[in-house]
């Protein structure tokens, strides 16, 4: 059971009301007016426990800062490989893949994190525009 924190529950607040998948930076700007002394080691701090207790998704982009999720229920994310958006996919589950990978592995396979990369559409439009 975790303590109780004022901090942690408004850096919970603060990603549940978005879609965007902010950074830790972002998190710490946009809760700076509620707690004006939060350190930024603080709000990684609590994000790594909301994280690691499954009640944020931390979303890691592989050459970017992480990104942070409030919905922590299952689903799939899209990354632009362009300007580095992250965007929630709405698609039907593909949850069939850990069978799939549990019968080419002698473990135990309880889930999976697949982020999916290309452009996102203003990327594309601006590719195609710019290529005429």
């Amino acid at each position: 059971m975790r303590k109780h924190s004022k901090q942690r529950d408004c850096i919970q607040t603060f990603l549940a009301g978005r879609t965007d998948h902010p950074t830790a930076e972002t998190v710490y700007m946009g809760i700076r007016d509620e707690f004006p002394h939060i350190s930024l080691a603080t709000v990684y701090r609590n994000l790594a426990l909301l994280s690691e207790s499954g009640e944020i998704q931390k979303i890691s982009t592989g050459n970017g800062p992480d990104r942070f999720d409030g919905n922590a229920a299952p689903h799939n994310h899209f990354l632009c490989r362009c300007c580095g958006d992250v965007i929630d996919l709405d698609m039907d589950s593909i949850s069939y893949v850990d069978e799939v990978a549990g019968k080419t592995f002698s473990g135990m396979v309880q889930g999976h994190n697949i982020i999916f990369y290309g452009l996102c559409p203003n990327c594309l439009a601006s590719s195609k525009a710019s290529n005429g």
